[in-house]
């Protein structure tokens, strides 16, 4: 990095050298940036005079990737993660913004939770972020105050995980759709049935099963389609917008595919460790694997790479869950804690799949940035390299080829599947907002608390509510005949 003065110029920081990859195509050119912004893409020539120059030369550089589901365990769990290590690791992964899940010690259910948690992202992300509140039974009168508080939007629980969040009624989750709707805010749906799994996993205990397949068999794929048909059928009556979270199996997709084709504003993520893992990977890792929804049999697999491909799902995430060794090796399977880290190896591990030649570069690119940013209403600020947005950045190396190692995370959790395995690309740069968080994969200095809420510049559109003569609200606010008014 070069040094250039006075500090009037135009810009900040001229990136020179490498070749940008946008959702569509990808091509040479330089980067301009100023006050965190991108400021002007194009030929080296025609850059601004700058402070600073960058050389990347050798590199591909993508738009940051954006996670929707991460669990950074802060507060109330943080001898698993917390919001410092969680983002650290994020940073390493190429991922620029996070979406924290509101499953922690206390609950984030009411504005005062809330504020609370946004002090501590606020004191020690390194890179920017969204929060969820949880929607269910007992929270239904706390959406205005959660949604003037500040959230990324609704997190419901249809199944239960790790915090064990009580889940709604169908009919609490209709009548929470009728409540969200108005607002625009998009609920995100943890999609499987409580009740089947709740009763299976009973049984299976009372027949003595505790090996870690057993936790296959509690929760088989049924459970996750009856889940997404009955949350498109509430979310089509109610006007309401919903994203289904880590979709694990084949069967999934045809109630996804016919409820947007029935036009349900309903989204859908997958995850590494569905497209890449299966039912046969239980025999090395034991309870490591476990996770919700489960690692399902590998005849699933290339369904939902087909899905990514044809726009079925929506966008790649992690489900970032750590825990530690302890919680992860325990011998009996319903004793281990569910989930493991991802979000630092979500990029290596996809750019692999690239280098394979199972699919381009700039499909990676809108899977990770640029269909999560439209999708929550984040672009064109984030998810894009062009004028106008965040200099969130990635830095990638795509020849380098190396094995993640367990020991090397950046998470607390130093406990994975993915310990070992063989990768080709490395994020060797991620830069937020102008400012390198982790230069020549080091992390760089006081950056902790330079991320920053993504939701005050949110724009989602505009709500659309349905049958909102026929809510609970309206019915109840109706005098009944023969009353007195």
């Amino acid at each position: 990095m070069t040094e250039r003065a006075p500090d009037t110029l135009p810009a900040d920081l001229v990136i020179h050298g490498g070749i940008i990859v946008t959702g569509e195509t990808q091509f040479a050119a330089s980067i301009a940036i100023r006050d965190g912004r991108i400021f002007a893409v194009g030929d080296a020539a025609a850059m601004p005079a700058a402070r600073e120059t960058f050389d990347a030369a050798g590199l591909h550089i993508l738009p940051g990737a954006i996670d929707v589901h991460v669990h950074f365990r802060d507060p109330g769990y943080t001898h698993k993660e917390d919001f410092e290590s969680g983002t650290a690791a994020a940073a390493f992964g190429g991922v620029t913004t996070v979406f924290d899940m509101p499953n922690t010690i206390p609950t984030v259910a009411d504005a005062a939770a809330l504020t609370a948690k946004h002090a501590i992202a606020a004191s020690k992300a390194h890179v920017d972020y969204g929060l969820y509140a949880v929607l269910g039974e007992d929270t239904i009168d706390k959406v205005p105050e959660l949604v003037e508080a500040g959230i990324i939007g609704f997190k419901l629980y249809m199944g239960n995980t790790f915090g064990r969040i009580p889940t709604p009624s169908t009919g609490a989750m209709l009548e929470a759709f009728e409540v969200v709707a108005p607002t625009g805010k998009r609920v995100s749906l943890h999609a499987e049935t409580n009740s089947v799994m709740e009763r299976r996993q009973r049984q299976l205990v009372e027949a003595g099963r505790t090996d870690a397949l057993a936790h296959l068999a509690s929760r088989p794929a049924v459970v996750a389609v009856e889940a997404v048909a009955r949350a498109a059928i509430l979310a089509e009556w109610t006007g309401a917008r919903i994203h289904v979270l880590h979709i694990s199996s084949a069967a999934e997709l045809g109630p996804l595919r016919d409820a947007k084709a029935r036009g349900v504003d309903i989204t859908g993520e997958t995850c590494p460790h569905y497209l890449m893992l299966g039912a046969e990977d239980y025999a090395r890792w034991g309870g490591i694997i476990r996770v919700n929804p489960p690692v399902r049999e590998a005849a699933n697999q290339q369904p939902l790479w087909d899905a990514l491909a044809d726009g079925t799902i929506d966008m790649i995430a992690t489900d970032h869950a750590p825990h530690t060794p302890e919680e992860k090796t325990r011998a009996e399977i319903w004793s281990v804690d569910c989930g493991f880290p991802g979000v630092e190896t979500q990029m290596p591990l996809m750019l692999t799949e690239v280098a394979k030649g199972r699919y381009s570069l700039s499909d990676y690119v809108r899977w990770s940035a640029v269909n999560p940013a439209r999708i929550w209403g984040l672009y064109p600020r984030k998810g894009v390299i062009q004028p106008g947005a965040d200099a969130d950045l990635a830095f990638v190396d795509m020849g380098r080829t190396w094995t993640i190692r367990d020991a090397d995370l950046k998470s607390r959790s130093k406990v994975s599947p993915w310990d070992g395995r063989d990768v080709t690309g490395m994020p060797v740069h991620t830069m937020v907002r102008g400012r390198f968080v982790v230069k020549d994969r080091a992390l760089q200095a006081d950056t902790k608390g330079h991320g920053r809420p993504v939701h005050t510049f949110q724009q989602m559109p505009a709500a659309a509510p349905r049958h909102a003569d026929q809510t609970i609200a309206a019915a109840t606010a109706v005098v009944a005949p023969g009353a007195a008014a």
